[in-house]
């Protein structure tokens, strides 16, 4: 007989992918247990299976949850005209998804690595998915430049990536700049970074 779903199961289970980040980032994923889990949801151990065969089962969850919002909310964007403008809304959206989720951006970061290959690669994909969204904005900032150089484009994503990905870890909330402000200056970073390297390109 199948089992039935509860009319709250989308409810419990995002619950139990939110408090299951939490306790994982904060004591390794590798050192935490389903018991663990278990009590910082609040619920027992067989309603953990209940919801998830293993505890790989959980993070992979927790980590594709994650991966898809992110994807789904950047190219939910309205295009702008302007490319620059493209960029900036990108990176201020990706600035504005993290806020809530540091512990599911710290297993991302830090714990993709505990899966098993095949479901390695599914995380891979969305992440290259999130990745060309930036690179084909920079690209558009860019054109002639990048068509000239184009084994530029990868090192210029990623170093944007490394300026954002890492705000969780020195932001005080409440302190400093803002979500919005940060990501207009490391944009600001990258586009001045991308003209000199134009006007080097072009006295050469």
């Amino acid at each position: 007989m199948a089992r039935t779903i509860a009319k709250d199961h989308r409810e419990k289970r995002s619950a139990i992918l939110k408090q299951a980040a939490v306790y994982f980032a904060d004591h390794g994923y590798d050192r935490a247990s389903v018991n663990g889990v278990a009590s910082a949801c609040g619920i027992s151990k067989s309603l953990i299976y209940h919801y998830y065969d293993s505890k790989e089962q959980l993070l992979f969850d927790i980590l594709h949850s994650h991966l898809t919002a992110l994807y789904e909310g950047l190219i939910a964007l309205q295009p702008a005209a302007d490319p620059e403008v493209q960029l900036r809304q990108l990176v201020r959206k990706l600035l504005q998804m993290y806020r809530g989720a540091d512990a599911e951006h710290r297993l991302q970061l830090q714990s993709t690595t505990a899966l098993p290959k095949a479901q390695r690669h599914i995380l891979a994909d969305i992440q290259r998915s999130i990745v060309n969204e930036f690179s084909q904005a920079i690209c558009a900032a860019a054109p002639d430049y990048l068509g000239q150089a184009s084994d530029h484009l990868r090192p210029l994503t990623m170093s944007l990536f490394g300026m954002v990905n890492w705000f969780y870890l020195w932001n005080q909330p409440g302190r400093g700049m803002s979500r919005e402000s940060y990501a207009d200056l490391a944009t600001e970073i990258l586009l001045g970074g991308l003209t000199r390297l134009q006007n080097q390109g072009q006295s050469l």
